[in-house]
């Protein structure tokens, strides 16, 4: 629950800002849930073990009675709604009855409260992606836990480089079939990743194989040779399950002759899509689409895992924070997409079974691989100037972005990394330099030390002012929650520092931030799970080692950094002594001159009701991450047990 603390800093904070200008945006996203009016509902009772549901969607004008939930905060990224998830739909004729408790409700996907990609089973298509169901149907030669710190194996019996790290072997396991009967091999892993070098950047991951792969080879049916072009340490884990980043392994006999670009992998007389893994899709439409377990699996025979016992998965789209409240109020779903902070006490104080990651309480999530931050362009004045990024950083309060921001439920990002396992002892070799660069400090005065030494004066109104009289004027632009959530608030805060700032949510934010043409953007990023490599390479300007492909939205600049991290992209990821002292150089550059400003960790706040499941992935149980749209999902699906 928001505590009492927060929500005084944040009614003092609205009440300061002058004229209101933090906005109704800011406040509506940090109110408190207003008490339900009503005693809370006794949700929907669960139906017994033999019952088999009278419809795959349920009913959406017959909930459980309950108090109302909570309005969708204006820090919600989709519109408001009054309906449930999903419009009525009855069972689709010709497919088996499946009871509740063996049946999993998802909330997630879709626009404008539909799945506008239903005949779309191919995330290598125009359109398509792993986040709407399709990660499960693609098994990987690997999965990665990020909270346990673990590689699992899985399509891969083994791996092994050459000792110059220009050639990968990938050993495949025996004995895996696709849906239709035809063998899983060598064929299909050499086959996808020749067509991706093929492709390069018409498909997804496809520049990042044709940058580096010089030829796959299936050498015999269960032996896969990768040469590289240069040294490739870390190739294997790109073909990784983690979070967003895994290459997906295509059937070679269904996929050859194929544009990948347009081949959307769904025809049901056909069987399509087919896969190793334990899922068939049974129906997919607009209002749902419904994926069946098969009642065999090669990784249950092999002793990997056991077969799931969720036998049907429901995935209904997304509207909104209300409906998508009240469907886990009544018991209707199981799971949902992330919820705003404020939504959640009035879920819990109705339905005492629904849980989130850190149980009941504040942040109500996971922190993601997504570390926000506040951008500021290194080429535009005057934040090309590293001290004038230093003033802005300590002018940030993030404490009170944490607070009214997120109504308490986040925390404070000090570098550009998540607080991972395996990331941490990096971070934690270099706490004497975080001391010399205090990234999280709020110490207005010695902003003002800066701007002073700069050349700025106050003027009359308070606000810096150069030698010509003229003031500051900052642009602060944002997009989705993390920029509703906290531009706002950002925005007030260099005001009050004196800087003529305003903040913004233009349909072309994200265009103009990916072309540079911004000058200061309130953003998060992926990059690092595993090792430091992947975000410090969001920051070189050029590399002589990785051509193309290089996001520096920073527009940092410094050749001896670009240097460091060429030899970090060259260390293999289990050196962790040199890495360690590679990465120590290369924050000795990063942090004085600071690309971007450090402001909060981003959180997935998802709701998961224990009244059908139990043994969801947890803060106390963290076998892998929650989120449903990641493609590590598939490790929960068969970990789940039924309540009855």
């Amino acid at each position: 629950m928001t505590s009492r603390k927060t929500q005084a800093k944040r009614r003092e904070f609205i009440k300061l800002t002058a004229a209101g200008t933090v906005g109704a945006a800011a406040i509506a996203a940090c109110a408190p849930t207003a008490a339900p009016t009503a005693a809370p509902a006794k949700p929907a009772e669960a139906p017994k073990p033999t019952e088999a549901p009278k419809a795959a969607v349920p009913e959406p004008t017959k909930p459980a009675a309950a108090a109302p939930a909570p309005a969708p905060t204006a820090a919600s990224a989709k519109p408001a709604a009054t309906s449930a998830p999903a419009a009525a739909a009855a069972q689709p004729s010709g497919l088996k009855a499946i009871p509740r408790n063996r049946t999993l409700k998802v909330v997630h996907g879709g626009t404008e409260s539909k799945h506008k990609d239903c005949d779309i089973w191919n995330p290598y298509v125009t359109g398509g992606t792993h986040q709407a169901q399709q990660g499960i149907l693609f098994e990987p030669l690997a999965f990665y836990s990020v909270f346990i710190d673990k590689e699992i194996l899985w399509l891969a019996s083994g791996y092994e480089y050459s000792s110059d790290m220009k050639q990968l072997t990938i050993k495949t396991r025996p004995g895996i079939t696709w849906t239709d009967g035809a063998p899983f091999s060598a064929e299909d892993v050499a086959y996808t990743l020749t067509t991706l070098k093929e492709l390069g950047p018409k498909v997804k991951w496809g520049i990042d194989v044709q940058q580096v792969v010089e030829s796959a080879t299936a050498t015999d049916a269960n032996t896969v040779v990768v040469k590289f072009k240069t040294p490739n340490p870390r190739f294997f884990d790109l073909l990784t399950y983690k979070n967003d980043i895994g290459v997906y392994i295509v059937p070679k006999h269904v996929f050859s002759g194929q544009d990948w670009t347009s081949f959307k992998n769904y025809d049901p007389a056909k069987g399509w899509p087919v896969s190793t893994g334990p899922w068939k899709v049974a129906f997919s439409a607009p209002e749902q689409k419904i994926i069946d377990r098969k009642d065999s699996w090669w990784a249950d025979k092999a002793g990997l895992a056991k077969l799931p016992r969720v036998e049907r998965i429901i995935n209904i789209p997304f509207v909104s924070d209300q409906p998508t409240a009240q469907a886990l109020i009544s018991n209707e779903v199981d799971f949902s997409y992330g919820l705003q902070p404020s939504t959640f006490p009035t879920i819990f104080a109705q339905n005492p079974k629904v849980i989130t990651w850190t149980g009941q309480k504040p942040p109500y999530g996971n922190v993601d691989w997504w570390p926000i931050s506040l951008w500021l362009n290194n080429t535009k004045a005057p934040f090309d100037d590293p001290e004038m990024r230093w003033a802005v950083s300590y002018y940030m309060d993030r404490q009170t972005l944490v607070e009214v921001g997120w109504a308490g439920a986040s925390s404070i990002s000090k570098f550009p990394f998540p607080t991972y396992p395996a990331l941490n002892p990096y971070v934690e070799s270099i706490k004497d330099l975080l001391q010399k660069y205090p990234t999280d400090l709020y110490d207005p005065k010695k902003g003002d030390e800066i701007m002073t030494k700069k050349g700025y004066k106050k003027d009359n109104a308070g606000m810096w002012v150069d030698s010509k009289g003229a003031r500051i004027k900052v642009e602060v632009m944002g997009s989705g929650s993390s920029g509703t959530a906290l531009g706002p608030v950002v925005g007030e805060l260099l005001k009050r520092a004196g800087f003529d700032a305003a903040y913004s949510q233009p349909p072309d934010a994200s265009t103009r931030f990916a072309n540079g043409e911004y000058q200061a953007m309130i953003s998060g990023h992926g990059g690092s799970i595993r090792d430091p490599y992947n975000t410090l390479r969001l920051y070189q300007s050029v590399s002589a080692t990785v051509t193309g492909g290089l996001v520096n939205n920073a527009k940092f600049k410094n050749a001896d950094y670009d240097k460091i991290v060429d030899e970090i992209a060259m260390t293999p990821m289990t050196d962790k002594a040199k890495l360690t002292e590679l990465f120590r150089k290369a924050m000795e550059i990063w942090l004085p001159n600071l690309p971007d400003v450090q402001l909060t960790e981003f959180h997935h706040r998802i709701p998961m009701n224990t009244t059908y499941w139990k043994n969801w992935p947890t803060a106390e149980n963290p076998y892998c991450v929650p989120a449903s749209w990641l493609l590590t999902y598939a490790i929960w699906l068969w970990t789940i047990d039924p309540t009855q």
